[in-house]
């Protein structure tokens, strides 16, 4: 595994070159008191206390290092309202109405993202052009005519693409067609992060960086959330750490397993090249378990990226690696020159769906984002806000079960990245 940097530092990425700076905040310093109290500056979290506040709530944000440090500042920023494995008739086949009301809060949860942007006048490169998921095999494409059939019954602006269709929108012949959701698009994540939590301040949230949660008690009918120099008392906390979970409560880092995923940005096309590729400025992820994703970014760079089943020597490996797949890919680009190379987690769960807990009256959380964490955690953040203001869990869209840890998951974790051989090896299969 890579080694990562400093909590109170930015990881370098793209992101982190091109974003606006974020608010000014500060550390925890003695005790204070808040309606509710959210662990984590991400996209969870910051959703979580902006519509909490907006509510009328007063909340506090405690981060371990920056804004956005982790997985919502590191990931490829594209907006995706699905999920990655589950559809929308095995939602609701395994859950109900539950699960078509979740499927709703899915198919909306990359519009949110876009309202939020717009209502808030976020400065985050944001694009609503569409998501585009290519099918890598002939064979795939009856998996995108099911996603088209199942997400347009449920409301979703979808559309069937041919080959050559999908050729004119990818600037590509490397697929065989696919579908598009046109509510989809992508945002600079970091930027995106600066932004929500820039909303939460004005609304009335304190934001408290370089602030750990180092234990949470209850006491009485609160819970005391404490870090190195202060503590939070509320009567409700929501952990929003996902993919960068600890201890903090027991279990929880265990219910999902976190992958290294890795990112690589071109430096800036020349407008002849970049008019050939995306030429209508999509988002783009296909139909592969070894995921081909691109996107471009507001000043003509080529985001992209991959997995690696050995993190030895990551920064050559993946810089070759996705080379060569740009090459094959999108030919017109010549020999890629990258200008920017990163990483982060990204949190998966046994079974590919998220997971929402109550870990215990006044206590909830979600994890394992599965690659879908931009739209989906805002969406879920929203909610969780609604069940802290006092909307019971039988009106939420969400999925709520117990704290199931994966079993042996010291093993699972260290077997985890070995698992991308295993979906390159089916991706070449029927």
């Amino acid at each position: 595994m890579p080694d990562d940097v400093a909590l109170t530092e930015i990881p370098p990425s793209l992101w982190a070159a091109t974003a606006p700076p974020p608010p000014e905040t500060a550390a925890l310093e003695g005790e204070t008191r808040a309606d509710l109290c959210v662990v984590g500056a991400g996209f969870t979290g910051l959703s979580a206390a902006l519509h909490a506040a907006e509510g009328g709530a007063s909340a506090a944000v405690l981060e371990a290092g920056a804004i956005g440090w982790g997985a919502s500042g590191r990931n490829n920023g594209q907006v995706i309202p699905t999920l990655s494995r589950m559809d929308p008739d095995e939602i609701a086949r395994r859950f109900g109405d539950k699960g078509e009301a979740f499927v709703g809060l899915v198919r909306d949860s990359a519009s949110l993202v876009f309202e939020l942007i717009r209502r808030h006048r976020i400065e985050a490169e944001a694009v609503q052009n569409g998501w585009l998921q290519p099918a890598h095999r002939p064979s795939r494409m009856a998996l995108a005519e099911a996603r088209v059939r199942q997400w347009g019954k449920h409301g979703a602006p979808v559309e069937l693409l041919d080959r050559d269709a999908m050729a004119r929108l990818t600037g590509s012949e490397h697929w065989h067609g696919g579908w598009v959701n046109r509510t989809g698009g992508r945002i600079n994540p970091l930027a995106f992060a600066h932004g929500l939590a820039a909303a939460a301040l004005r609304a009335g949230t304190r934001v408290f960086t370089r602030s750990p949660a180092v234990a949470l008690v209850r006491d009485g009918a609160a819970w005391i959330v404490r870090t190195p120099r202060g503590s939070v008392r509320a009567d409700r906390v929501i952990l929003a750490t996902n993919a960068y979970s600890d201890e903090l409560w027991a279990g929880l880092r265990r219910d999902i397993v976190p992958v290294a995923s890795y990112q690589v940005a071109t430096v800036p096309l020349s407008d002849n090249v970049r008019r050939t590729i995306l030429p209508e400025g999509h988002a783009l992820s296909d139909t592969r378990g070894d995921l081909h994703f691109f996107r471009f970014d507001a000043h003509g760079r080529l985001v992209t990226g991959g997995a690696l089943a050995i993190g030895r020597n990551w920064r050559e490996r993946i810089v070759a690696r996705i080379g060569a797949r740009v090459a094959r890919v999108y030919p017109q680009l010549g020999v890629p020159r990258f200008g920017h190379v990163w990483w982060g987690h990204v949190g998966i769960t046994a079974d590919r769906a998220p997971h929402v807990h109550e870990l215990a009256p006044g206590v909830t959380t979600w994890i394992g984002c599965n690659g879908r964490g931009v739209a989906l955690a805002v969406a879920i953040g929203r909610e969780l806000a609604r069940h802290a203001l006092g909307t019971p869990w039988e009106r939420l869209p969400l999925l709520h079960e117990p704290l199931r840890p994966i079993p042996a998951h010291g093993f699972a974790r260290a077997l985890a990245p070995l698992a991308v051989l295993q979906r390159r090896w089916r991706d070449r299969r029927d």
